[in-house]
């Protein structure tokens, strides 16, 4: 895919950031097939039916048990519709985690993109190093633009 797109849905993927209530941190993913159709978006938030109260997303306590990742939110709805995700390019605003990277590499993605320069918060360095090792060895290409 050119530059040109790989901008374009990093573009759309903070778009769709934004729809997050998560007051501290917003991710988006956009899940890209091999014809550059969208197959899935996801961003980070409570799942369906759970109440997202302004208690809850001010205590991370409370919070984290229940928020799903971008990433997951993107594969879990794809699964849900009943569309594969085998193929397919992650564009992504925020590097995965490892718990992100698990079921990215589960979902047959095979490119993660993101934006290159993202500033990581130190509580978050060791994981994203433990996401880039696990990319590389199960052979999922990691780019930064």
């Amino acid at each position: 895919m050119s530059e040109k797109w790989d901008i374009r849905f990093l573009d759309l993927a903070e778009h769709i950031s934004g729809w997050s209530k998560d007051p501290s941190t917003k991710v988006g993913c956009v899940i890209v097939g091999e014809d550059r159709e969208i197959r899935s978006t996801g961003f980070n938030g409570f799942p369906r039916g759970i109440d997202d109260d302004e208690e809850r997303l001010h205590n991370r306590d409370l919070k984290y048990p229940l928020i799903c990742h971008a990433e997951e939110n993107a594969i879990m709805h794809a699964a849900r519709i009943g569309v594969s995700l085998k193929g397919s390019v992650a564009y992504v605003t925020w590097p995965p985690c490892s718990r992100c990277a698990r079921s990215l590499i589960q979902a047959g993605i095979n490119e993660v993109i993101y934006r290159d320069g993202i500033e990581i918060p130190e509580r978050w360095v060791d994981d994203f190093n433990t996401s880039t090792a696990m990319f590389k060895e199960a052979g999922v290409a990691v780019r930064k633009i």
